[in-house]
């Protein structure tokens, strides 16, 4: 694993692209992705996109004839999974958006992953064929049924190869059961049961059950002009399946214990950081909105990030996090033309290495940022087809505040804030990312030497 930065994801492996051509030309709204995910194993990476498609990727195997390819991912299979709709109560229609993807441990030879976009969770199968069957009695070789007056002697159906086929089928769907946008889903430890949150509840699921599930929080008041913060995403602990955590807009955290009641509006804990009046503004309400949380793989630390910062908090203290980490101070002095053309309302995530010793967000000019926990280092690196030659290996960035601008720095008034890096994953046992950049995903693995 991990032990300081040195080529620490440094070597491109592969540039996959929606879309052909530039990032800036022939890119629609449908193309850009809004999730990616590995599976636990690593060999899989999902990608959904705005359009509502799933895109996975499969790691190549290793060759004894080109070993240097172990690692490159293609594409394994793509489908549609949501589709636009329209509520005709409501007279609300229902984008194909994919929010969030989460992959079930495999348990035999197909896959299964969770998909959802604003209201309905769908769980999905995706398995091989390579066989088909032929010989029937009452089917011809072309489907079409036979006249069983015709049938002279019994024939016993046979196994023929054929080319790999990948299927993907919708084995559950869980819907009508959120008011407002789900923007969490987190599978539980005991892979039986699963939660699902929107703006104002949390909702439990059995995988088996599509038609009911359990509201086990619900923070919305008698009287929605007495709303002072909303959910803003959820997690199940990676080892106690009665234990999760939420996070709201006002920058705090709760954990809860379903072992205390069925209803968890009283929380087991309530971590949040007091603010310093010295740096209270107009935006402060703003920027401390979280906008991810995630349980380190150990379970013992819980990670969120907000609009400037990566906070670090440790389950036995609440009162303030014992790490916190800026990823852009430098637009701290920028945050009123960032409101004005809607960037401050950008919802960042942030992802665990697999052993919890470094951690990775995006900014803006497609950086991300990554912070490795043990030697307090960082690192800036850009994710740009310029720059991603395969096996090329990435420069650092520095962005320069003010005064005398370097040959290799870049102006904080040059950065492009139509471009960035909301959505990145972590192999699970490798040093190997996923960086989405509007319709482009990016592949890095640590330099091989």
């Amino acid at each position: 694993m991990i032990t300081g930065f040195g080529n620490l994801m440094q070597d491109v492996l592969w540039c996959f692209s929606q879309v052909k051509g530039t990032i800036d030309i022939g890119v629609t709204e449908a193309d850009i992705i809004s999730t990616v995910e590995f599976n636990h194993t690593g060999e899989l990476l999902a990608t959904g996109d705005k359009g509502g498609r799933v895109v996975i990727f499969q790691r190549e195997q290793e060759s004894k004839h080109q070993p240097h390819r172990r690692g490159e991912y293609n594409v394994y299979s793509t489908f549609q999974s949501h589709e636009p709709e329209f509520d005709y109560l409501k007279s609300l229609e229902i984008e194909e958006k994919i929010n969030k993807i989460r992959w079930l441990p495999q348990q035999n030879a197909a896959y299964f992953l969770l998909s959802t976009n604003d209201k309905t969770v769908k769980l999905w199968k995706v398995s091989e064929r390579d066989k088909r069957p032929e010989g029937y009695n009452l089917k011809d070789e072309d489907g079409r049924l036979r006249d069983p007056s015709m049938i002279t002697m019994l024939r016993v159906p046979v196994l023929r190869p054929m080319d790999l086929m990948v299927e993907a089928t919708p084995r559950r769907v869980f819907a009508n059961a959120h008011t407002y946008h789900i923007n969490s889903i987190s599978v539980n430890s005991d892979y039986e049961t699963y939660m699902s949150a929107d703006d104002l509840r949390i909702n439990l699921w059995n995988f088996e059950i599509t038609n009911q599930s359990f509201n086990i929080v619900d923070i919305k008041p008698a009287n929605m002009e007495e709303l002072t913060e909303v959910i803003t995403a959820a997690e199940f602990h990676p080892h106690h399946c009665n234990t999760f955590v939420y996070s709201s807009s006002k920058g705090t955290i709760r954990l809860c214990d379903m072992r205390t009641s069925a209803l968890c509006d009283r929380h087991a804990k309530f971590f949040e950081e007091p603010e310093d009046p010295s740096n209270r503004s107009f935006f402060s309400e703003i920027i401390s909105s979280i906008s991810d949380v995630k349980f380190s793989h150990s379970g013992r630390y819980i990670m969120t990030r907000d609009y400037l910062t990566v906070k670090v908090w440790d389950l036995n203290m609440e009162n303030r996090p014992i790490e916190t980490y800026q990823v852009h101070d430098y637009l701290r002095s920028k945050l009123c033309s960032l409101y004005e053309n809607d960037c401050i309302f950008d919802k960042f995530e942030c992802v665990w290495n697999g052993s919890d010793s470094v951690i990775m967000t995006g900014s803006y000019n497609n950086f991300f940022r990554m912070f490795d926990r043990n030697t307090k280092r960082d690192v800036t690196l850009e994710a740009s087809r310029e720059n991603s030659k395969p096996r090329a290996i990435l420069k650092p960035r520095k962005v320069c505040v003010g005064g005398k601008r370097r040959k290799d720095e870049i102006s904080v008034d040059s950065l492009d804030f139509s471009k960035k890096i909301l959505h990145t994953a972590w192999h699970p046992s490798e040093n190997i990312i996923a960086v989405a950049a509007t319709n482009n995903l990016y592949i890095f693995q640590d330099k091989v030497n």
